[in-house]
């Protein structure tokens, strides 16, 4: 049987915490854990193409990631190696092969910027809407209220560097029964969005199935990447942007704001929403 290809990669994780001291209200001097912060320059077929800056939780799967999000490579299949050298903090990506055509697409996409609203990034490389009508979502996937709330349980009790030294945007890709599969933090909240995009190219993870979670506001740029997952489902602990709401009603994903506890606001894709009291009935 056929192995699925996979790059050859680094594991080059950075310490994501350190301890520095700090004075309370009461002048007593306190061991206190900040949040890390790197950059880390991308590197395409020795071409430069972004910095980043980042925590270093996961950065061969962010430097995939992103330029998957960033339409810069098509597949996982045409990447060759990541490597990440923190010396020089850069990350260097070999395609397997390239070609003076691929060159020349490239430096086109890049040629066009979108500034968006994401801390720690913040553009876009090509169209924003470019092939926004071409991403299809499966509608035949359901998520109910009960698993809705599992989610949220779930990624509250996830042991988090939020809840040590804050500072960070977590994201987290879910089953459809709610099982965390991934939780990726960083500085950025799209940073955390590309690691598990990356993530999922590595691991040939299938998305037409899965839940989004992020702690951050969903504002266009956010809804366009879970749609490029192919995610049915997003949901957010914090707000919604006006832009973010066409989009995701565009592409029909099922988008879900405010969600804390028990309390949620469901804006988009109601179809594949079931309340706990009707899929009681249909059981």
């Amino acid at each position: 049987m056929k192995t699925k290809y996979r790059p050859k990669i680094t594991s080059a994780s950075r310490p994501l915490t350190f301890e520095v001291e700090a004075l309370n209200e009461h002048g007593e001097a306190l061991p206190t854990p900040i949040a890390g912060e790197n950059p880390l320059t991308l590197y395409v077929d020795k071409r430069e193409v972004v910095t980043l800056m980042t925590l270093g939780q996961a950065p061969e799967a962010l430097a995939i990631g992103y330029l998957r999000n960033q339409r810069l490579v098509r597949s996982i299949d045409e990447i060759a190696e990541v490597q990440v050298d923190w010396e020089t903090d850069s990350v260097a990506i070999t395609t397997r092969k390239p070609t003076p055509a691929a060159a020349r697409k490239m430096k086109a996409r890049m040629k066009k910027r979108t500034v968006t609203t994401g801390c720690g990034q913040g553009t876009m490389f090509g169209d924003l809407m470019e092939e926004i009508d071409t991403l299809k979502l499966r509608d035949d996937v359901r998520l109910s209220e009960e698993t809705l709330y599992a989610l949220l349980d779930a990624v509250r009790r996830h042991e988090t560097i939020y809840k040590s030294a804050g500072a960070v945007h977590g994201c987290a890709l879910a089953s459809s029964s709610a099982e965390i599969l991934n939780f990726v933090e960083d500085v950025g909240r799209h940073n955390a969005v590309d690691a598990i995009a990356g993530q999922m190219w590595l691991d040939r993870v299938d998305g037409s199935d899965k839940i989004f979670y992020t702690t951050g506001r969903l504002t266009s740029e956010m809804v366009i990447k879970s749609a490029q997952m192919r995610i049915p489902f997003l949901v957010s602990r914090s707000g919604l942007t006006q832009m973010g709401f066409e989009i995701a009603n565009r592409v029909g994903i099922t988008m879900i704001g405010r969600a804390v506890n028990k309390h949620y606001l469901l804006f988009t894709g109601r179809q594949r929403f079931v309340k706990t009291a009707m899929a009681t009935m249909l059981a």
